[in-house]
């Protein structure tokens, strides 16, 4: 956990319930300052009621929020020091940008020549000056997005809450979007949280992702270790796209086991497994090699192939009818119906119990 002198932002036992229903569950979180966090998960995860309930927007039901080490669980939206880039933009269609940009600050009765300080500064960053006498009728999708975030930096925020602010926008903008807001992030070195459904976004942006399931948090931490080492199936499975390859196993003893009635040894496999028991091993696209058929190999029937240039997506499935995806880097196309030979010994798999928690050893 990040010390309180060091958390920008911190959640304590944080919850939230409609009613008799329960949504958000016990979370405790710390963020640094200037780290750019990302929620992500599911739809219904909670990752945008926590966001809301950061910003103020949704009552705390019990728990803490801290701010720069200021308790601002009951406090209204404008007293907590954030700013907030919604999906929709919510632009003001009958006035200019630059009017956009500045009508926050002028209801706060912020001086003038502060506003156009702000105002010149923020659409420099954003690289929107010749925009700000156009209406946001005559902008495209990311101009208008650029608008959105131009308001919340120049209310110079402690921390920017992002609620899927790019799901509007079409892939190409998506992209060229991301790296906006990555840039951005450097410039201004401001707390950052980031709301998103889409795990691209949440691993090229975050130096922290959290991963929420059913108003939980499943796991924390860099976007590296939640895909080098995820602590469930549910992380290793939604993390990763192509998602991790779950294949059913049945543990023999001595570090052996059976994958469609193959044998396989691996000796990182726990020796508490007993014999017979089932489990899961999990193993990345990336880590599966096409081979010959040989000692430690299995075979896969192809049932489809994805072309994307210099990576090609092969689906596969084994005698028993589990289902892999294979990533192919280089070497001639893999037409369906074609029987392939699988190395499956990478040193990357990973061994999940029936519950789907990881097995250690």
């Amino acid at each position: 956990m990040v010390s309180m002198e060091t958390a920008s932002v911190s959640l304590k036992d944080v919850r939230k319930s409609y009613g008799s229903l329960p949504v958000v569950h016990g979370i405790d979180l710390d963020i640094k300052e200037g780290d750019f966090v990302v929620f992500v998960g599911p739809s219904g995860c909670g990752k945008s009621t926590l966001l809301r309930m950061i910003a103020g927007l949704e009552e705390v039901t019990d728990g803490e929020i801290s701010i720069k080490g200021r308790d601002v669980t009951d406090l209204d939206p404008s007293d907590r020091g954030i700013a907030m880039v919604f999906q929709s933009y919510a632009l003001y269609p009958h006035m200019s940008v630059r009017e956009n940009l500045a009508f926050g600050l002028k209801m706060a009765k912020t001086d003038a020549a502060e506003i156009k300080r702000r105002v010149d500064e923020a659409a420099g960053i954003l690289k929107i000056d010749h925009l700000l006498d156009r209406r946001p009728g005559q902008l495209s999708g990311g101009q208008r997005q650029r608008v959105a975030i131009g308001r919340a930096i120049v209310r110079e925020p402690d921390v920017f809450l992002f609620d899927e602010p790019l799901s509007n926008l079409d892939a190409e903008l998506r992209v060229s979007m991301r790296i906006e807001i990555a840039r951005l992030h450097r410039e201004l070195g401001n707390t950052m949280i980031y709301v998103t459904h889409d795990q691209t976004e949440a691993m090229t942006l975050a130096d922290q992702i959290v991963v929420l399931r059913n108003g939980r948090v499943e796991q924390s931490g860099s976007p590296r270790e939640i895909y080098e080492n995820p602590s469930n199936m549910f992380v290793a499975g939604f993390i990763g796209s192509p998602r991790m390859n779950f294949l059913k196993a049945v543990a023999q003893g001595n570090g052996r086991f059976d994958i469609a009635a193959k044998s396989f040894e691996d000796q990182g496999l726990p020796a508490s497994l007993q014999r017979g028991t089932e489990f899961m091993i999990g193993i990345r696209p990336e880590h599966i090699v096409i081979g010959e058929a040989a000692e430690g190999s299995i075979a896969a029937r192809v049932e489809f192939f994805e072309y994307l240039g210099g990576t090609r997506y092969i689906y596969g499935a084994l005698e028993d009818g589990q289902n892999l995806v294979v990533e192919q880097r280089a070497g001639p196309d893999i037409e369906p119906g074609a029987v392939i030979a699988l190395d499956l010994s990478s040193s990357q798999r990973l061994f999940f119990d029936a519950e789907g928690g990881r097995l250690r050893v």
